[in-house]
């Protein structure tokens, strides 16, 4: 019977999803037509109304809406030109610099606002014009730009490690924060090699004017206040001042007063209307939370999970191995299904087989989001990379051949945060989030 229930529960969600049906909606009915079909209708509709409420009531979560309305105000609050200009200012006479401050630029920005879209938006939209006008390639602007703009998921504050702690059972934000860093900062690295390379052999090096220590101070005088919502917010989680949780009400205060007292880029006849954008996608994330609780408890009365993890252990007993075919695995799914669904969907199924082979939590965590986050600039699906070259006004046909030296570096940084624990471990350890 629960070979039943896990088939029709797989065909159904993937049936939905073919004919274009929101994820939320395909989760929730397969899982609805999976309990009504193999229990009786009574108890199936009690206990997926119980599971909906119960997946969302969590103080955790709380800090979801938050961080989106943070990262919003942020986002519509003109700071993109200020830190592509405390970019320049320090990488400005290197070969490639554009493309180098693109990359320092999405990592700081993404990292802001919690998106790769409006990192790859806010960045190439300010860039993308300014190379051309230097004599840069339209598909290498545009490559630097797509490759890069996911790994604010990396940088905290970030809701994809919010959304894992919830599907995890309660992994440490803190630490999952702290963990983000250098892998996230690796993959920044990497690709700058390859901007670096690219753009020494074809000599992109900008020949600007003299610039004065006015300017200089100007310049970082109007990025520091963006950079310190970072400094606040990661500030006050490792002092124990307050909780992720609470830091995301702190960070939505911080840019409010940033956009609309400092800076004065968002008008308050505006807000309304941000506030109307947070509450839907809030509402969309909630939710694909609580129907993926929902689905958690027909997975774990199918025995679909424990099917998995002993088909994958049973291919192998390979440390390396399996987790080479745990990327694979998150690499395909990443291309056809954003990042909340997948973390909550395969969390539950994927942690009992990295945790049998001795896998920190921790670690698992931002081995998950990197690999889903590299899935949202690969074909067929991944909107980070369609923005992108739709923002360079270019065919994803004419971008692909200049991405392909930036997927080998950031597949080389997959593989690295993977196999090298310490790389995700070893910042949340030294400062005492983790045993």
């Amino acid at each position: 019977m629960e070979l039943q229930v896990a088939l029709m529960l797989v065909t159904v969600f993937f049936l939905l999803l073919a004919f274009s049906v929101p994820v939320s909606f395909s989760i929730i009915i397969s899982a609805l037509v999976s309990i009504i079909a193999f229990l009786t209708p009574q108890f199936g509709m009690f206990i997926s109304a119980q599971k909906l409420v119960g997946g969302i009531d969590s103080f955790t979560l709380l800090a979801v809406p938050f961080f989106i309305l943070a990262g919003l105000l942020m986002s519509n609050g003109g700071i993109a030109k200020r830190l592509i200009n405390m970019a320049l200012l320090v990488l400005g006479k290197v070969p490639g610099s554009l493309a180098l401050t693109n990359i320092a630029g999405n990592a700081m920005f993404g990292s802001i606002s919690g998106s790769g879209i409006a990192a790859a938006t806010a960045m190439g939209g300010v860039l993308h014009p300014l190379q051309k006008e230097h004599g840069y390639e339209d598909a290498y602007s545009a490559a630097v730009n797509i490759a890069t703009a996911p790994v604010g998921q990396l940088i905290p504050p970030t809701t994809a490690f919010i959304v894992f702690s919830a599907a995890s059972g309660g992994t440490s934000v803190a630490a999952l924060f702290m963990a983000g860093w250098i892998p996230g900062l690796l993959w920044c690295a990497l690709c700058m090699i390859v901007a670096f390379i690219y753009g020494k052999k074809k000599g992109y090096v900008i020949k600007g004017e003299h610039l004065t220590t006015k300017i200089v101070l100007k310049t970082i005088w109007d990025a520091i206040p963006s950079l310190f919502l970072v400094v606040i917010i990661i500030g006050g989680i490792l002092s124990g001042y307050f909780t992720p949780t609470e830091a995301s009400g702190i960070a939505v205060a911080y840019a409010f007063f940033l956009s609309v007292v400092v800076y004065k880029s968002i008008k308050l006849s505006k807000i309304p209307e941000i506030l109307k954008e947070a509450g839907v996608m809030t509402a969309i994330v909630m939710l694909i939370i609580g129907a993926s609780s929902v689905l958690s408890f027909v997975m774990s009365f199918t025995g679909l999970p424990e099917a998995i993890s002993n088909l994958v252990l049973g291919i192998s007993n390979n440390k390396i191995i399996i987790l080479l075919i745990i990327n694979i695995l998150l690499l395909i799914v990443g291309t056809f299904m954003d990042m909340a669904p997948a973390l909550l969907i395969f969390t539950p199924i994927i942690m009992p087989i990295v945790t049998s082979i001795g896998m920190d939590p921790i670690q698992f965590g931002v081995m998950m989001v990197m690999n889903l986050s590299v899935g949202t600039i690969t074909p067929p699906v991944g909107n980070v990379l369609f923005i992108g070259c739709s923002v360079a006004k270019l065919q994803v046909e004419e971008v692909m051949k200049t991405l392909i030296p930036y997927f080998v570096a950031i597949f080389i940084g997959l593989l690295m945060v993977t196999y090298i624990p310490a790389l995700s471990t070893w910042l949340p350890t030294v400062l005492g989030l983790m045993g």
